[in-house]
């Protein structure tokens, strides 16, 4: 592509980038040279559980590979094994060599799902291991502690006068320093990981190397439309769950968010985005095919065509024409010692792995949503006997079979 159809394509979905004339001078610099930029991102050493709201950022990745460019993948071993800030209010457990190695692996399975992982650099920190006292004192120079508590997440734990360890304020200077290793041309992160790559950008012109360019992309919205995705809210969709799955829990999001996710998620061309958009405007497209289109396209990104086409079949057998699906996981849940005999409903949807949690199995109860042997449940307090097989189902689209055995002796 020229340039200015590169600049489109990157463009599209994005927060913010700074600067954008700086990216288009490097992008006619690349295209002359035929030198591809080098497009960092930096990755949580932790295990990864992708969700859709996690590919976001990997979609733009995506994008920049297919316009022939380098991506440079970091997992932040060292950061990850001193404890790097969670963002909240509490510093993030120290990970082991051991624990970030096997994790690298899982990142690698996963990622390849969106990413073409053979033309991908993936590196650890060494860099960071080797910094002596005196290159340690010259980096903590570059940055004040004005600027590190401009951090919303610092600035609210200092006016709550609650701890902050002093290498926390190192993490932003370690992910910047990143940059300076590598020598990245583009950063990518969520709008939460600004002021990192902002760092990137000072630390990188301190040693005397071209400012990188930082592209923020948006948090995706979850399931209930409203709040972050997220595996703890349960408003979430995995990228590993089977093709079943994310076609079902597709199907429930809000009308409101298609075009959204269809813009965040999918390769789907501005053509076609734009056609999506008059259509549903003009009524000449029903909302419903829109949202099939979208839970079979994302489907199909994850595990192929021909599952996303049986996930489809199956979602409307079971959802539309009230069958049971041809396969029921099975699983086995023991009673408490308190209550040997009779165990409630809410803690059987916990346990099963219908719900997160029994709190939030009471909520699904209330509202309606959770059935048994083929009957809605009306009373919140329900209980089931130990030694029978029930089938449970929460809302459309889950189902188990569960057996309700005695407490483990």
């Amino acid at each position: 592509m020229n340039v200015d159809d590169q600049l489109t394509l990157i463009r599209r979905g994005t927060a913010e980038i700074i600067q954008e004339d700086e990216l288009k001078a490097k992008l006619e610099r690349s295209v002359k040279t035929k030198t591809p930029l080098r497009i960092k991102l930096g990755l949580d050493p932790t295990a990864p559980d992708l969700h859709l709201g996690h590919t976001v950022v990997l979609q733009k990745l995506r994008h920049f590979q297919n316009l022939g460019h380098q991506v440079v993948l970091i997992i932040g071993d060292f950061t990850g094994m001193i404890g790097d800030p969670t963002g909240k209010s509490e510093t993030r457990k120290p990970l082991t060599r051991e624990e970030v190695e096997a994790n690298a692996v899982t990142y690698r399975e996963q990622l390849g799902k969106i990413l073409d992982m053979n033309r991908v650099q993936v590196t650890f920190q060494p860099w960071l291991a080797t910094l002596t006292a005196e290159e340690m004192v010259r980096l903590t120079s570059q940055v004040t502690v004005a600027q590190i508590l401009q951090r919303e997440d610092f600035w609210a734990r200092w006016e709550r006068q609650q701890p902050i360890s002093l290498h926390e304020f190192l993490y932003p200077l370690f992910q910047g320093y990143d940059s300076v290793a590598i020598k990245a041309d583009v950063e990518l992160g969520g709008t939460d990981q600004k002021f990192n790559l902002l760092v990137g950008r000072d630390l990188q012109r301190a040693f005397g190397q071209e400012a990188q360019v930082a592209i923020t992309m948006p948090i995706l919205e979850g399931l209930d439309g409203t709040q972050k995705m997220s595996k703890s809210l349960g408003n979430y969709v995995g990228i590993a769950e089977p093709p079943s799955e994310i076609y079902g829990k597709l199907m429930s999001l809000p009308d409101a968010l298609m075009l959204r996710y269809f813009t965040l998620l999918t390769g789907l061309s501005d053509s076609e985005l734009r056609a999506l958009t008059n259509g549903l405007a003009e009524g000449s497209v029903h909302p419903m095919a829109v949202k099939k289109q979208l839970a079979r396209t994302l489907t199909a990104q994850f595990w192929g065509d021909a599952a996303a086409q049986s996930a489809e079949t199956e979602f409307a057998r079971v959802h539309q024409e009230r069958e049971l699906p041809d396969e029921i996981p099975a699983v086995r849940v023991h009673a408490s010692n308190d209550h040997p005999t009779q165990v409630s409903l809410a803690y059987v949807l916990a346990q099963a792995g219908l719900t997160p949690s029994t709190s939030e199995g009471r909520r699904k109860i209330e509202q309606g949503g959770v059935s048994v042997d083929g009957r809605k449940v009306l009373a919140r307090d329900l209980t089931l006997a130990v030694n029978k097989e029930y089938l449970v189902q929460v809302g459309r689209r889950l189902f188990k079979r569960v057996h309700l055995l005695p407490p483990r002796q």
